[in-house]
């Protein structure tokens, strides 16, 4: 198992179970105590988990959103083949509207080797897509970034969205569903994800398959305003028939 494979294992298991010990990490990954140490270490600095004495417990509380960092470590592979797929529904030449979150940060680093321009809606990002020259070129919004999370909101972010046209706005979300339709857990965030939408041509929703069939505190709009989901196998299968329904392409990765 590699340290990447092993440290979402980790925070998986930290995040399903509340509190686990080293020794309950060594027979789940195979690792030495000595790795599952240094691995805790690691997640502690980063903001996945609490380090505490034997083991590590959870920091997310009941009904909150997950953390960047907590994220950032779960269902790695699966964002990586939706990230794929939605870059390949992007044409060369289009004005892309990058949403904030871990999957939407798979498809900057795909598509900053694009012929593309691109808005991102976060400051990991920008980062990305900045990082070095390429064919892609990078547009700035202006806002204030949310802490921990880097996701731009506020009014300056709606303004540069307000002045805009894209081709494609390429969504995350924290729930979405046939029945209540896009959701996030922020309201500012959420007012950002409707201006997106407001701006922009087609809609692209990435999304792992946790995400469907869940709601959300904040309403983006409904299910019929988006074109494509680009979801993985995890996806509910009856969820995904009433997307469908409602006249949403669905694409399982």
């Amino acid at each position: 198992m590699s340290n990447a494979d092993r440290h979402g294992t980790i925070a998986q298991a930290v995040r399903e179970t509340g509190r686990i010990t080293v020794q309950e990490l060594v027979e789940l990954t195979g690792a030495s105590e000595m790795t599952i140490r240094r691995d805790l270490d690691a997640l502690a600095a980063q903001g996945v988990l609490e380090r505490i004495r034997g083991g590590a417990r959870t920091l997310l509380l009941r009904g909150e959103e997950p953390p960047f960092a907590l994220r950032a470590h779960e269902s790695v592979e699966a964002k990586r083949r939706i990230a794929a797929e939605v870059s390949s529904l992007v044409a060369d030449g289009e004005t892309v509207l990058l949403d904030s979150g871990t999957t939407c940060l798979e498809i900057a680093h795909l598509l900053r080797r694009r012929p593309v321009t691109v808005m991102p809606l976060s400051l990991q990002a920008v980062h990305v897509l900045g990082e070095s020259p390429g064919p892609a070129t990078l547009l700035v919004p202006g806002g204030q970034p949310r802490a921990a999370e880097g996701a731009l909101t506020g009014p300056l972010t709606l303004a540069s969205l307000a002045a805009l046209r894209f081709d494609t706005a390429v969504m995350g979300c924290c729930g979405l569903s046939a029945a209540e339709g896009l959701t996030a857990y922020d309201l500012d965030d959420a007012a950002v994800k409707k201006a997106g939408v407001a701006s922009s041509r087609r809609i692209v929703v990435a999304a792992d398959g946790g995400k469907l069939g869940h709601t959300a505190f904040a309403h983006v709009g409904p299910a019929t305003l988006l074109h494509t989901l680009v979801t993985d196998t995890s996806a509910p299968a009856d969820e995904v028939t009433a997307l469908e329904g409602a006249g949403v392409v669905v694409k399982v990765v």
